[in-house]
């Protein structure tokens, strides 16, 4: 008996993976269980197994006393207390086991539909792919081999619920880290990754070796790496950029294909405003408003589209509504300007301490008093002028964007006369509400290699207390953004420079 019972433990521990102590303390507590209902008298029984040899000993009130021969109903009792221990020990293995496997990519196969819900099978238990972490559009089949990553792991009573991903930015991640070996030589790293699940990615790139082209290694000869990747995600199209730490060369970057003529920081807000031309206006902002949306949560940055004349009247119009609040003369009201200020909404939501140490001559009583009349007015404010953003995820910091230096300021542009307002066309893309899967804090990969919440360094702009670019005209002399890549490779590039594969990756 000794013999066998040490054999069954070792035969346990190598297929459920569930260690031998922790099998010899669930035996050892069903004894004892089942030992107290033999010996209904005694006040403390224990019971020991020599993990060697099996030998079982019984102590009853501190009295060593031969192994009782239990009758049925303690034997019962033994066998349903291993039974729970050994389940409890087997869900606890596999729990740390899939824990450690979080962000990762597993492959499965489909077993069955629950409510629209995928089984998988992952060989050791079966995970969940919900409906709302899959792909639109696409559909599985029972037998079906599907990656996926483990997007989470939790106890469930006696069992695990492994819950999985297709739609998480992380699994575009591991799709590019399993078919380009730059990457998981970390030769290359992605910076960045923003995603619209089954419609258009975008992914940030950069290489530790000047050797080495990230964009081009990502796509691969004649898209042949690339276009593994977006067969995998049904057609999804993937734009790759280039990572820049400069936001003035990364924001013309994860706009493209737009050509861009102007990028001007306004830092306290966190917002970039983007000028371009008439005819570049469609193309910045994307169908339904994606582009700017997806280069949005690139860059970590509120990114919002307008023309040089639309800027000019937005600037107008800001000093004019400023100049009705009380304590607020003309003078203050372009200095508000010039940190990016430009509406009711965005003063009512500054904080004070940031406005005074940026502003001279502001007091907290006068702030206070300023932010809370543009709350008031923003409230009864029906006339706001269309604006055509990309909303990040969540926004940097204050203190953080404090740190970084301003390009230049606005003070030129409020010397413009241009008083002409129009109106936006009906057809201005508005902010969409679309699925995304909160697990980027909770993922352990580092460097940032999760979907940006933070604004980049942009420790090479210089110039303190100013916030917006000189001018909304770039001199004959200066470079537009667009051109200035600041990349030896020239200009900005995306999987869509290939024709050959363009085709495979315009999907809507």
């Amino acid at each position: 008996m000794s013999v066998d019972l040490v054999r069954i433990v070792d035969s346990i521990h190598r297929d459920k993976n569930i260690p031998k102590d922790v099998l010899f303390e669930g035996i050892e507590s069903a004894l004892a269980t089942a030992a107290k209902k033999h010996y209904p008298d005694a006040e403390e029984i224990t019971v020991h197994i020599d993990p060697e040899n099996g030998k079982i000993q019984t102590i009853k009130d501190g009295v060593r006393v031969d192994p009782p021969d239990f009758g049925r109903i303690a034997a019962q009792t033994a066998k349903q207390v291993i039974i729970q221990k050994i389940r409890e020990a087997e869900r606890d293995s596999l729990f740390e086991e899939f824990e450690d496997q979080r962000g990762d990519l597993i492959t499965g196969t489909v077993q069955r539909f629950e409510n629209s819900a995928v089984t998988v099978n992952l060989g050791k238990t079966d995970a969940l792919l919900p409906r709302s972490e899959q792909i639109p559009g696409e559909s599985h089949h029972p037998g079906e081999r599907v990656r996926a990553v483990i997007l989470e792991v939790k106890k469930v009573a006696q069992r695990i619920k492994i819950i999985l991903s297709r739609t998480h930015p992380d699994f575009v991640r591991r799709l590019f880290e399993l078919e380009i070996p730059e990457i998981a030589d970390q030769v290359i790293s992605i910076r960045a990754i923003a995603r619209e699940a089954g419609y258009r990615s975008k992914v940030a790139v950069t290489s530790s070796d000047s050797k080495v082209d990230a964009v081009g290694a990502c796509v691969g000869v004649r898209g042949t790496r690339i276009k593994n990747i977006v067969d995998e995600l049904g057609g999804e199209r993937i734009d790759i950029v280039r990572w820049n730490e400069s936001l003035q060369v990364l924001i013309p970057y994860a706009l493209q294909p737009a050509e861009i003529e102007e990028v001007m920081l306004c830092q306290l807000l966190g917002r970039a405003i983007v000028l371009v031309r008439e005819d570049q206006l469609s193309l910045a902002i994307g169908r339904r408003g994606q582009n700017v949306r997806l280069a949005s949560k690139l860059v970590g940055w509120d990114i919002e589209i307008m023309t040089s004349d639309e800027l000019d009247e937005l600037i107008e119009k800001a000093v004019g509504l400023f100049t009705k609040i009380d304590q607020v003369d003309t003078d203050l009201a372009e200095r508000l300007v010039e940190q990016g200020i430009l509406s009711y909404d965005d003063l009512s939501v500054m904080e004070i301490d940031a406005l005074i140490a940026t502003i001279e001559g502001l007091d907290e009583d006068r702030v206070n008093a300023i932010v809370a009349r543009a709350e008031v007015l923003a409230e009864e404010s029906t006339e706001e002028t269309p604006r055509r953003k990309g909303a990040r995820t969540s926004p940097p910091p204050v203190a953080q964007r404090l740190e970084d230096p301003n390009p230049s300021s606005l003070s030129e542009l409020l010397g413009d006369e241009s008083t002409n307002e129009s109106e936006e066309s009906e057809d201005e893309a508005t902010d969409h509400e679309l699925h995304d899967v909160e697990l980027s804090s909770e993922l352990h990969h580092g460097n940032d290699q999760h979907e940006v919440t933070t604004a980049p360094s942009d420790a090479d702009q210089d110039v303190e207390g100013q916030i917006l670019h000189s001018a909304v005209e770039p001199s004959e002399d200066e470079e537009s953004p667009a051109v200035r890549t600041g990349d030896e490779h020239g200009s900005p590039q995306s999987s869509s420079d290939f024709p050959e594969i363009e085709s495979d990756m315009n999907k809507p």
